[in-house]
């Protein structure tokens, strides 16, 4: 095995949200910066959005990752420079104040009111160009079909902003971290090594070494300060592999996410029909309804737990569509490195309010679209067949049962958690892990829970608060 030493002032370590923003922010200040990604570099460009290729190239494990418990909840990772920004929706929402406040109180987070993160927020949208569909008219008729239902139930229901660049009408390009903070990082002169996974860090008086792999050839980087930002699974795995372990993985959270796919009397989806953009809020912070992402490969992967339906997809895919209810749980999940395995176990324990609250959520669901008129419902129950009308949802039981029910989650987080109540957390306010000189966190990991709301731009105006940290007291 060859052998190579690499040597840099600050190391980051994942290009995802947190990681992309930390790199440009020391990158804009003339620090020495090398940023790493274990996966590939792909544009957006490189192949068709959402297609299985997409899945193949872009995802961990082609999107197919289960906890190991029961139910199996598979949750999605991006694996490639830009992370999960790369693949996902570009949903985004600020923080929601009753959830900061939790936070603030629970865990002690010092300088963590509305008014620290507000001055972020701005800077970071204006950054990434959130904004509205120019003409929501064009909007996809299966994300109408979700405001019809709404409407008609008097439920609040909202055309959710995204990270998105219009050019011309409602065309336009994802403000994904490839597209905007990654770019900008390598056109300042930032030194990018992507293929090349951490796996070891080790302290050396006031520095620190890091193992990596690529292509089976290992590198050490030796670093003043490391900053890990490589997800809510990664990171702590990472740490846990190098035997920093209080407080780490012991508390991922996530928000379990139950589908239907609706089958309706019209055409409501066309080829390259892109991202829906409502939500029904009305139910929010604790349960979140949208219309998910409807290509003919994502609606047979909906099927999955009623594969005798499958042949609908071929015939009628025009008249479908996947629509998702998420929820704010209670129970938590862990992350621990076994001997001898190069991944991570990953387990989640769903509570009882937990599976009573997804029945809720799925209730509501097939309420509103029903309301929406739609024909038919299949939801991600195994073999639980075909809901048919309003009356069937009677049928639905009250807490639904971990045996049957297919889940799944795009948004991990809280497996390090930040603040200043060591009891809980496994970094202090600003993301530096208790008991270490120079190593931080800056990813969903530090979360505390579950927003409610899609954590992208959380994640970003927490990361750029604490790097911000890090440099006025560097």
């Amino acid at each position: 095995m060859n052998y190579k030493m690499l040597e840099t002032e600050i190391l980051v370590i994942g290009s995802g949200p947190g990681g992309a923003i930390t790199a440009w922010e020391l990158i804009k200040e003339n620090k020495n910066v090398l940023l790493i990604e274990s996966g590939s570099f792909y544009k957006l460009d490189s192949c068709e959005p959402y297609s299985t290729k997409e899945m193949e190239q872009k995802y961990k494990y082609g999107g197919l990752t289960p906890t190991l418990n029961s139910p199996k909840i598979a949750y999605v990772e991006g694996s490639c420079v830009g992370g999960g920004s790369e693949v996902n929706s570009g949903f985004y929402h600020r923080t929601p104040s009753e959830i900061l406040k939790n936070w603030r109180e629970v865990y002690n987070i010092k300088r963590f009111k509305e008014i620290d993160l507000l001055k972020h927020f701005e800077i970071i949208e204006k950054e990434i160009s959130v904004s509205y569909l120019p003409d929501p008219k064009k909007a996809a008729k299966a994300s109408f079909k979700l405001k019809e239902g709404a409407d008609k139930l008097g439920w609040d229901v909202m055309e959710v902003p995204r990270w998105f660049k219009f050019f011309e009408g409602s065309r336009g390009i994802k403000q994904s971290m490839t597209e905007t903070y990654i770019d900008w990082y390598i056109n300042q002169g930032g030194r990018l090594i992507n293929n090349l996974k951490a796996k070891i860090i080790k302290q050396k008086k006031d520095y620190w070494i890091v193992s990596c792999l690529q292509n089976n050839k290992k590198t050490n980087i030796k670093a003043k300060y490391v900053f890990l930002c490589g997800g809510a699974i990664s990171t702590p795995f990472l740490l846990r592999s190098s035997n920093i372990k209080n407080n780490i993985g012991n508390t991922l959270q996530m928000h379990p996410t139950i589908k239907v796919l609706a089958e309706f009397g019209e055409k409501v989806n066309y080829q390259n029909m892109g991202v829906p953009i409502h939500q029904v809020r009305e139910f929010s912070p604790d349960i979140s309804i949208g219309c998910s992402i409807s290509s003919k490969p994502y609606l047979a992967l909906s099927l999955l737990e009623n594969d005798k339906f499958l042949d609908r997809v071929n015939q009628h895919w025009e008249k479908m569509a996947i629509y998702y209810a998420m929820i704010r749980p209670v129970g938590v999940g862990k992350i621990r490195k076994l001997p001898f395995f190069g991944d991570p176990l990953v387990t989640y324990d769903l509570k009882a309010p937990d599976l009573a609250l997804l029945s809720k959520a799925l209730k509501k669901m097939c309420t509103i679209l029903f309301n929406a008129k739609a024909l038919k419902l299949y939801p991600s129950i195994k073999n639980y067949g075909i809901i048919k009308n309003l009356s069937d949802i009677n049928s639905i039981p009250d807490k639904l049962s971990k045996k049957n029910i297919n889940l799944m989650t795009i948004h991990l987080f809280s497996s390090c958690p930040m603040g200043e109540n060591k009891n809980i957390c496994a970094a202090d306010s600003f993301g530096k892990v208790f008991g270490y000189d120079n190593l931080y966190i800056n990813d969903g990991s530090l979360m505390p829970s579950a927003p409610g709301v899609n954590p992208q731009g959380t994640i970003m105006a927490i990361a750029r608060r604490n790097i911000h940290n890090f440099l006025r007291n560097l």
